[in-house]
């Protein structure tokens, strides 16, 4: 009697939809809030310069500040999240503080304002940003991890996109007018809010400690480990070489773009950035980080030598397409190792020191940028930002070779 034949093995899943749920509704609630942000920071740039008559220099600044300002809060939020054992309800303040602050916006009539109006918004994404992907690392099984953070990070980018998209379509609608559009802006950020409020659970996690002596303690920096600390030195060093988006934003209206269609820049760039960055996550499961981040680095070299030689729309289009490239080749994939590498019950602690490194380095990157755009020229800028990028690249030969860093994570 021939023995029946073994039943065929179904055929393995996208690794996308295997991801959870509650990183699908995480992904939804950055792609509201992106939307929002992004609208507002497509137009914040020549507001700044053409309405307040602001210098690029001080742009560079106010921009550097913001991102320290966000570096310093994911400490304290992502040290906090692993103590307290909750990580949704203080991603949840952040976000609801961040539409608090979107109306201040287009109610600003001065630099000051203006500032209060960006720290405030900086702030509230210090506050989430870490116990998010600190969430998104507690519920992600390893072996899935690039695949969950680049599905974020691509609808993170999906609203990227969509916020510049709008304000240009918003900006036609207004004759020009910045205000009514930054208005419009306030919308998707309160549906953000209100998304993580009603439809994100965080599943119950063991060892979360109360809080002691401050949210900041030196034992929970060192027990992070060496393959931690490496990985955010290399995020920092990687950070240098790339300066605020507000930059692209002041090379798009040299390159010859009108204000109203300056948004459209940055539509481009996270097109490209929404279309890789989850190929890319499931790419590097399967063989490895640390080339990918090379070839990151690599094309955001390319991309800045072409920004800083052309002088057109297409060599223009050809370095923001490079650029987005390159974020989707390097942004997931560090918040990845950054899970691959820390403890499991300080996350949190991990990614809000990883943000506080990376941020702090955008500081002076960012301060940089506006003087030698202000001293010499949107060439000069793009040009110092391609050595950075071939000097961050030699920074990879800290971290290991092979499929999801084997052999960093110190548990």
């Amino acid at each position: 009697m021939t023995p029946p034949e073994p039943a065929p093995r179904p055929a393995p899943s996208p690794a996308w939809r295997e991801v959870p749920r509650t990183v699908w509704t995480l992904g939804f609630v950055s792609m509201f809030m992106d939307v929002s942000s992004e609208a507002i920071h497509a137009l914040l740039p020549l507001f700044l310069v053409d309405t307040l008559g602001v210098a690029v220099a001080a742009v560079g600044l106010i921009e550097g500040l913001a991102e320290a300002t966000t570096a310093i809060t994911k400490v304290f939020s992502g040290m906090l999240s692993d103590r307290l054992g909750s990580r949704k309800w203080l991603a949840f303040i952040g976000y609801g503080l961040a539409a608090l602050s979107k109306p201040l916006f287009p109610l600003a009539h001065s630099l000051d304002f203006v500032v209060v109006a960006r720290l405030s918004d900086r702030v509230a994404k210090g506050i989430r940003g870490a116990p998010r992907d600190a969430l998104i690392a507690d519920i992600t099984p390893a072996t899935l991890r690039g695949a969950a953070f680049g599905l974020r990070q691509t609808l993170d980018t999906i609203g990227a996109f969509g916020g510049p998209l709008l304000a240009v379509l918003l900006m036609a609608a207004y004759g020009g007018h910045i205000r009514p559009v930054l208005w419009w802006a306030v919308l998707p950020a309160a549906l953000s809010a209100l998304l993580i409020l009603v439809a994100v659970r965080e599943p119950e996690r063991n060892g979360a400690r109360a809080v002691k002596q401050g949210p900041i303690r030196r034992a929970d920096l060192i027990r992070l480990g060496r393959p931690f600390w490496l990985v955010a030195v290399v995020g920092a060093l990687f950070t240098v070489a790339r300066f605020s988006e507000a930059f692209l934003i002041l090379k798009s209206q040299n390159a010859g773009l009108s204000p109203s269609l300056v948004p459209l820049s940055m539509v481009g760039m996270n097109v490209v950035y929404s279309a890789t960055a989850a190929p890319v996550g499931m790419m590097s499961d399967r063989i490895g980080r640390r080339g990918l981040l090379g070839l990151g680095m690599a094309v955001l070299a390319l991309a800045d030598i072409l920004l800083a030689a052309s002088t057109g729309l297409v060599g223009l289009a050809l370095g923001l397409a490079l650029w987005g490239l390159h974020l989707a080749l390097t942004q997931g994939l560090l918040a990845a190792l950054v899970a691959d590498t820390a403890p499991e019950e300080a996350r949190g602690t991990a990614f809000g020191a990883f943000n506080l490194l990376t941020g702090i380095a955008l500081l002076p990157a960012s301060v940089l940028a506006g003087v030698l755009w202000q001293e010499f020229g949107p060439a000069a800028t793009f040009a110092a930002a391609a050595g950075f990028a071939a000097i961050a690249a030699l920074s990879l030969r800290w971290l290991p070779r092979g499929p999801q860093t084997a052999g960093l994570s110190p548990g």
